[in-house]
């Protein structure tokens, strides 16, 4: 599905190109640019075969604003496809050049520019991990971020990402007070700099690189807290949801909360026996002042509690911090050991029901494992579930599609797809769309990531 026949375009003179390139590094090697123009889109059969071709013509890496203000307008003067990476660490194909073109790496873009009380200014091609670093010396955290935050950047995060731990506190990367400020360079001969603020940067959030390169970025910190990680253990299934739910309380700090079920606990190797296969888990991240409450209400609703401590902890023990057992964590520790699966990824109905997961139990059998994360947005606590799919054809896959949506209003944010509106938007964002227009009138950004974008609105070429 979502099979794209690129536009045919001009013979370009690539000799020319690389002249106008001078000074920058510029990567021409096949192996190299074939390894950079992919992500994690191998979690989807359908986008490994739909998205195997798909290479760069050149690679360029850059270092510095005035690096991306000259491949930008080389992109622009020969009319050539530019799609940025960083980590690669996205799941749908989000940096994959479906037209060739230029790959921009802004990886060696990783400065911290400032930490003020409260915020933290970085270039977006830091990582995650290293930003949390840079805010910890000075007492504060980051709000959230991926599984994936040791490689994941902060522009691929951005540009792609919904939320992630973290989400449970502080709600997604969309809510007010999260992302605070971000400068993107346009895409043009004479490429300018714009400037956003506050819920200007939708313009730029989930729109998968197709509008503006992202240079750097203001976000929110918090204060630092050394969470206890903690695994709690239940019988069944519901009881691990129904303790999901209880835990919702507002008197309870609580930075992460998934649930896992036992059939997933052959592929957590590290957990050993605090995570054994005829137990369901809870996956937490608590504040030391909770843990008490935290301890009472497992008690309560009949949960054991096998893991609970700091990271710095949990690693001496030789076992991973509970961020690396929840969100996409659960399809890669499943994919390390059985590429015979794949994932979907649903947003429940609120108030979330339960029982909705125990029928998807029932009628799916073996063929799809259930875990769930909760989250905030706007406010609200919701729900959503990343499921393992036994991989049987595309065909299969999209009647666990129609099933799932067919009952307890489901809604299925589907990440075999490669464009922004089919993956999870449902809808063309119409103010990127003419932020766009603005930012990269010609069209060249990541072609093929937005239905929203037709060849007709390209002006200059």
């Amino acid at each position: 599905m979502n099979a794209r026949t690129p536009t045919p375009a001009p013979a370009v003179d690539w000799d020319a190109v690389r002249a106008d390139l001078r000074g920058l590094n510029v990567i021409t090697a096949p192996g190299q640019r074939k390894q950079l123009s992919k992500d994690f889109y191998w979690y989807s059969p359908i986008l490994t075969a739909q998205l195997a071709g798909c290479v760069a013509d050149l690679v360029v890496k850059v270092g510095t604003e005035d690096d991306v203000r000259q491949a930008a307008g080389v992109a622009a003067k020969w009319k050539l496809p530019l799609t940025v990476r960083a980590g690669g660490t996205g799941n749908y194909g989000q940096c994959v050049p479906l037209e060739g073109g230029i790959v921009l790496d802004v990886t060696q873009m990783c400065r911290v520019l400032d930490i003020q009380p409260g915020s933290i200014r970085v270039e977006a091609g830091a990582r995650m991990h290293d930003i949390d670093l840079a805010a910890r010396e000075t007492g504060q955290a980051l709000r959230m971020w991926p599984s994936t935050w040791h490689v994941a950047s902060i522009g691929g995060f951005i540009a792609g990402g919904f939320g992630g731990i973290g989400s449970f506190r502080h709600g997604i990367l969309r809510d007010p007070g999260n992302l605070l400020r971000a400068r993107v360079m346009t895409v043009e001969r004479e490429p300018r700099v714009i400037e956003l603020h506050g819920d200007e940067i939708q313009q730029v959030h989930h729109a998968y690189g197709t509008n503006g390169v992202i240079l750097d970025v203001e976000v929110a910190l918090s204060p630092a807290v050394d969470w206890v990680h903690c695994t709690v253990l239940f019988e069944s299934y519901r009881g691990a949801l129904d303790f999901g739910i209880a835990a919702q309380a507002p008197s309870l700090d609580i930075f992460l909360l998934s649930t896992v079920e036992a059939r997933f606990s052959p592929y957590y190797t590290a957990m050993r026996d605090r995570f054994p296969a005829d137990r369901h888990a809870v996956f937490a991240m608590v504040s030391p002042e909770s843990m008490a409450d935290f301890r009472a209400l497992a008690d309560a609703q009949g949960g054991i509690i096998s893991v609970a401590g700091t990271e710095a902890e949990l690693l001496a023990e030789g076992l991973p911090p509970a961020y690396e057992c929840a969100f996409n964590h659960t399809t890669l520790q499943a994919l390390k050991a059985d590429r015979g699966w794949t994932y979907l990824q649903v947003a429940y109905a609120q108030p979330f029901d339960p029982s909705v997961v125990e029928r998807h139990l029932q009628i799916f059998g073996d063929d799809v494992l259930q875990h769930q994360d909760f989250a905030r947005a706007n406010g609200e606590c919701g729900t959503f579930g990343i499921l393992l799919v036994r991989w049987k054809g595309e065909a299969h896959q999209y009647e666990v599609i129609r099933e799932i949506e067919s009952q307890g209003g489901c809604v299925i944010f589907n990440p075999h797809v490669v464009t922004i509106e089919d993956g999870g938007m449902k809808t063309i964002d119409t103010q990127q769309i003419e932020f766009k227009k603005r930012s990269d009138p010609m069209g060249l950004m990541n072609p093929g990531k937005t239905r929203g974008w037709r060849a007709d609105m390209a002006v200059g070429r």
